[in-house]
């Protein structure tokens, strides 16, 4: 991955998780900000609710004391403390005091407790109510919940209870309203609230108790968890109803108790609180941060992309830069944009180029001077041996002509012979320096390597067997890979190679033993090695064996494994040593196969198809 693309991907992925971070906290806090407004929505709502409560209580309790104060309820309380009074009067007399005052429910109850007038059921005439009369000081206690029989079914109720006493003889006024959806429609709601009351007047959850303004509430069972906490546990609770899958669809419902005179439950208060307007928003939020965000990917994409070519068109001069060095342009040099750290990299590149060119125009010269030397010590070494017997040659006839005359032309054809032998042993000298001088570039086509191994330890064979010295067994382990077949070489150069590989391996047995040439594929490049088990060579001596007139040998120029080394450099190849002093050496040369794009491959593949 280029580092352009890299810095494209962090500019990209911290504009992502910024913007994700900032959609996501705006949403939570929004979220938040917009429950705790229909908390506080809510419990004012619950506070309203408690203060009509209250309300209406206290206009229910004044409204019976209107009723106990009439002249007619303390006539009505003397007659009904007399012998044997006509309750039959009075049958109606609940009703019409209840219509004259507002009243849903009013029944008037003797001292016993016996219902003298019911306005709700007139049926219950002598019925007893007993409640009524465990206390006498109802004027001091507020108006109170409570289960109240109907024709039609039990309702919840508002009640208070006022009693008249004149001269002894006292009665019950009981009245008041039902809790029903009039009471809740009274209720001043917000937008995206509303109330249900549940009236717990079953021993089990029962649907049809629960009831809103506009009457039932639908999917009434999904509240039976929340009421089914209520009943165990009384106290304000919170739950969040979804009544389908869309989740705008769900509520938040806040339920508060309703208690009886004895403090039992009688009710449930419900104010639902809608969560549409939460996610409708937070939907908004996210589309808009995702707008953002795709917004900000672009923005970033774009700065990413002007910043990483400021960032790294400067690299990618460094790294060309490096390149043209690595091929041997030492005068490569990167043009400084910045002063920033690109721009002094980018100085400390040039000032390093021009430091090495200037080392290596030193170490030229000074390679150059050590070369010329080492060539002149060879070439004197070598021309030495031949020049001494040339020297007692001439001398010894001069001797002759002077003190033997007559000895003179025998010794003349003999010293003429040393001579001419003597001088074809210069020129031969003079030869290998000049052929290795003139080493010339080789000239690439499909080659068999095995082929050329072949034919090299053929021209080789008859040294290995040479009558009085010890035998050299040869073994040929060839590759049978079609790639061998079409390495792309100089035939002739590497005929030489090879057979000066063989004869250094030769050189290496005087006592005798066993040469193995091995060939094979690895990877992209030819392999072929030459493991011999004579001497071997020590570490030190491995360094500068392809140093050119370097020699182990008594005999010799040294420049054997010097055309070795030149030969398999040209063909782009490498060869390495290794030795066990005593008991093997491997010299390996790796030549490489023809690339895809090279002019040769068509011509070197169809050969291969053809041999394959």
């Amino acid at each position: 991955m280029s580092l352009r693309t890299k810095l494209l991907g962090a500019f990209v992925l911290t504009v992502l998780l910024v913007v994700s971070a900032v959609a996501w906290g705006t949403s939570t806090m929004v979220g938040r900000a917009l429950e705790e407004a229909d908390r506080e929505g809510t419990q004012a709502l619950l506070a309203e609710f408690r203060g009509e409560f209250a309300r209406r209580g206290a206009d229910i309790a004044q409204r019976l004391e209107g009723i106990a104060g009439a002249d007619a309820t303390l006539r009505m309380a003397i007659d009904l403390s007399g012998t044997a009074p006509d309750l039959s009067q009075y049958v109606n007399t609940a009703r019409d005091l209840a219509v004259a005052h507002q009243l849903d429910l009013l029944e008037i109850i003797s001292a016993d407790g016996t219902i003298v007038s019911s306005a709700q059921w007139p049926a219950r005439f002598g019925y007893k109510k007993t409640w009524v009369i465990a206390s006498e000081d109802w004027s001091k206690l507020p108006a109170f919940l409570e289960r109240e029989e109907l024709a039609p079914g039990a309702t919840l109720a508002l009640l208070a209870v006022r009693m008249v006493n004149v001269s002894g003889s006292k009665i019950f006024i009981v009245g008041g309203q039902k809790l029903d959806r009039e009471f809740l429609t009274s209720l001043t709601l917000p937008s995206g609230m509303r109330a249900l009351l549940y009236r717990n007047l079953e021993p089990g959850f029962s649907s049809p108790s629960l009831i809103e303004a506009s009457g039932r509430v639908a999917q009434g069972d999904r509240l039976a968890p929340l009421i089914g906490r209520m009943r165990i546990e009384p106290g304000e609770k919170e739950q969040t109803v979804h009544w389908s899958a869309n989740s705008a669809d769900a509520e938040t419902f806040y339920a508060m108790p309703l208690f009886g005179r004895q403090h039992d439950l009688m009710g449930v208060l419900l104010v639902g609180s809608s969560r549409r307007r939460l996610v409708m928003l937070q939907s908004r939020i996210r589309w808009l941060g995702l707008g953002v965000g795709l917004a900000g990917v672009l923005l970033g994409m774009g700065l990413a992309l002007e910043t990483s070519k400021r960032v790294t068109r400067p690299v990618v001069a460094l790294a060309a830069g490096a390149r043209a060095v690595a091929a041997g342009d030492w005068s490569a040099r990167v043009p400084v944009t910045s002063h920033d750290e690109i721009g002094e990299l980018a100085e400390a590149f040039n000032q390093m180029t021009q430091e090495l060119m200037e080392q290596r125009e030193r170490l030229v010269q000074v390679e150059r001077v050590a070369a010329w030397r080492e060539l002149a010590r060879r070439l004197a070494h070598e021309l030495k041996n031949p020049l001494f017997p040339l020297q007692i040659t001439v001398e010894n006839l001069e001797r002759a002509r002077a003190q033997s005359p007559e000895q003179f032309d025998e010794v003349f054809r003999e010293s003429t012979a040393t001579l001419l032998t003597e001088l074809r042993n210069m020129q031969t000298i003079i030869g290998r320096f000049s052929d290795f001088a003139r080493m010339p570039p080789p000239e690439l086509e499909a080659v068999n390597v095995n082929q050329v191994l072949q034919e090299a330890a053929r021209l080789v064979a008859p040294q290995m067997q040479m009558p009085g010295r010890p035998g050299i067994t040869l073994r040929l382990e060839l590759g049978r890979e079609p790639a061998l077949e079409g390495v792309p070489a100089d035939a002739i150069l590497l005929h030489r190679a090879f057979e000066n590989l063989i004869l250094n391996s030769l050189d290496a047995m005087p006592e005798g033993g066993a040469l193995t040439i091995r060939t094979s594929i690895h990877g992209t490049h030819a392999r072929m090695e030459f493991t011999d088990t004579g001497v071997g060579v020590t570490a030190e001596e491995r360094e500068r064996l392809f140093t050119p007139y370097y020699t182990t040998k008594q005999h010799g120029t040294g420049l054997g494994l010097a055309v070795v080394q030149s030969v398999v450099s040209d063909h782009g190849g490498t060869i390495t040593v290794e030795s066990d002093p005593g008991r093997q050496t491997t010299f390996r040369v790796e030549l490489p196969l023809a690339a895809s794009g090279s002019p040769l491959a068509p011509r070197l593949r169809a050969e291969t198809e053809r041999a394959g």
